[in-house]
């Protein structure tokens, strides 16, 4: 069900699975590690549009109604914890000073944990726990099984408490019925039956893949994927782009320091080309899949 959701919505998710991983490797090394603020600037964008392409209205609620509070939130408690920099705005009622470059850093770093946070649920709507299976069970199969269950573990435990809490609140034990200590312990019965569900769900998957030969040593698996030509222009497209970010790291072309005072390359040329490739890799997936809208509406036309 979840390849059908995927596939009738965003083109780039019907990929494969290689082309999907290697994507959101790259994005999620950059957002991390690329402290230059053009850069976590270009990132934050980019993941902003990309999901709202694929989740539409939901993600417009997500991203405005909860990452940009948390922005905030972040920006304004670093500078109230963190006084270096030598750009001395003025002096706190405890006598430490409020500095720009501490005020900037928080700006950033609150920018870079709301991307990453956007670019997982990206990753976690494309990358569905098939794909990971097919990409690591091979070489790693229990830990494969594992990441695939933790990462579709939350939205099913969501789930599931929602449809525990609604059965209880037929027969009157919600958490919004009776007192404090009412609610409570209605609250840890849901709490101890969703447990036990997810408990027993894990023995149970782990017992069917055991059973089916998980694992083993020159077991076969079928596969729907297959590695074709717009795969493999995808792929090139995100090698290049790639690369051409890490060769502009190792020449110092997105260096960028915050401390003792903001320093670092912002309008080379070269520089420039780097923002130019780093915004070109963050929206791949978008521009595959107007690509592909555009060929779609030619062929009706031609129809």
């Amino acid at each position: 069900m979840q390849l059908e959701k995927n596939s009738s919505k965003d083109a780039f998710s019907r990929y494969h699975p290689f082309v999907n991983f290697s994507y959101f490797f790259f994005v999620f090394v950059f957002t991390m590690f690329l402290m230059h603020p053009v850069c976590l600037f270009i990132s934050l964008v980019c993941s902003f549009i990309y999901s709202i392409w694929v989740k539409g209205r939901k993600a417009v609620i997500f991203n405005f109604a909860f990452l940009l509070p948390m922005i905030i939130i972040t920006a304004v408690i670093n500078p109230a914890f963190n006084h270096e920099g030598a750009t001395i705005i003025m002096y706190l009622n405890t006598g430490n000073p409020l500095t720009l470059e501490s005020i900037i850093y928080g700006i950033a770093a609150a920018t870079m944990l709301a991307a990453v946070v956007t670019w997982f649920t990206c990753y976690n709507y494309v990358m569905t726990s098939d794909k990971f299976v097919y990409l690591f069970g091979r070489i790693i199969p229990a830990m494969s099984l594992i990441l695939s269950m933790a990462l579709r573990f939350v939205p099913k435990f969501k789930n599931h408490i929602k449809m525990v809490s609604d059965a209880q609140r037929c027969i009157g034990r919600d958490v919004s019925n009776g007192g404090i200590i009412t609610r409570m312990r209605h609250g840890i019965t849901i709490l101890s039956i969703v447990v036990t569900w997810a408990l027993e769900n894990a023995i149970e998957t782990a017992d069917s893949m055991k059973s089916r030969g998980y694992g083993l040593p020159g077991r076969t698996a079928f596969s729907i994927y297959k590695f074709d030509k717009r795969d493999k222009a995808a792929m090139t497209a995100i090698l290049i782009t790639g690369g051409y970010i890490l060769l502009g790291i190792v020449l110092n072309g997105l260096k960028w320091r915050y401390y003792p005072t903001m320093k670092g390359k912002l309008t080379e040329l070269y520089t420039i080309t780097l923002y130019m490739a780093y915004a070109g890799l963050c929206m791949i997936p978008v521009i595959t899949d107007r690509k592909e809208e555009q060929q779609w509406k030619a062929t009706q036309l031609k129809i």
